[in-house]
């Protein structure tokens, strides 16, 4: 049986989230969970989810915490954790997890997640970086960073594949949100990726892009089962300018 989390357990800010994010969840979706016996329920662990639309983090979020029973914690700029303003604040009593970009240490980027990893947090991450730019929404070719953070922490990677959150909110296609009906958003998760063959080694752009290249794998065999059809086989390449800097430093790094 999955363990509940109460809200006093969440901390004041997560707890507000979490009340007003909840009853819109029961309204305008219709959910089917699966796979949820594949997340620990103690100890750092990393959720590595395909990323459809700006709407289905909420749907993650509703997964992790209500199915779960865990609270979620999303990586995210460390610009927005600074200041005294509103979004610093929930950033913070939120808990999630800030990443030290521009950094010329791409591990020291990553050293706030590591530790909340070791303190035994639930990470969701977005390996491909950004909503899929595929034309069918397909997971894309996928940053290293969830490779990084693996081999760095030695959590487990729990892939996590979903559908339906596109039919809410169909980012970078059409405008709008499309609430009613209720729409179905399917949440699979499956067992950890096996990572064995790249733990302890040095962390190269190949070992990085092959870790990431066993994540994706894992991730697109759940959406297909989902969807009920084969992924193409040539994965969409989207790559935006960070993206390509991101990637040139990981180069310069491992010469």
């Amino acid at each position: 049986m999955r363990r509940r989390v109460t809200l006093r357990q969440l901390g004041f800010w997560y707890a507000v989230g979490a009340v007003v994010l909840k009853p819109l969840a029961l309204l305008f979706t219709r959910r089917r969970w699966e796979g949820v016996e594949h997340v620990p329920q103690t100890g750092g662990v990393i959720l590595a989810v395909n990323h459809i639309s700006h709407a289905d983090p909420i749907v993650v979020a509703d997964y992790v915490l209500y199915g779960c029973g865990r609270p979620a914690r999303f990586m995210a700029k460390s610009t927005l954790f600074k200041g005294r303003g509103l979004v610093g604040s929930v950033m913070r009593g939120a808990k999630q997890i800030p990443v030290h970009r521009h950094t010329a240490d791409a591990s020291a980027a990553l050293r706030d997640a590591v530790a909340a990893l070791h303190a035994g947090e639930c990470i969701v991450i977005y390996p491909e970086g950004t909503v899929s730019r595929d034309p069918d929404k397909w997971p894309m070719s996928a940053r290293t960073g969830v490779a990084r953070l693996a081999l760095l922490s030695g959590a487990p990677v729990v892939p996590v594949g979903q559908w339906g959150a596109e039919r809410i909110l169909d980012s970078y296609r059409t405008k709008g949100l499309h609430l009613l009906p209720p729409h179905e958003v399917h949440v699979l998760a499956g067992p950890p990726v096996d990572l064995s063959a790249w733990l302890g080694k040095p962390l190269s752009t190949e070992v990085l892009r092959e870790a990431t290249a066993a994540v994706m794998a894992d991730i697109t065999r759940l959406v297909e089962q989902l969807r009920g059809e084969k992924a193409p086989a040539t994965v969409h390449v989207h790559h935006s300018a960070r993206h390509r800097s991101e990637a040139q430093g990981d180069e310069r790094r491992s010469a």
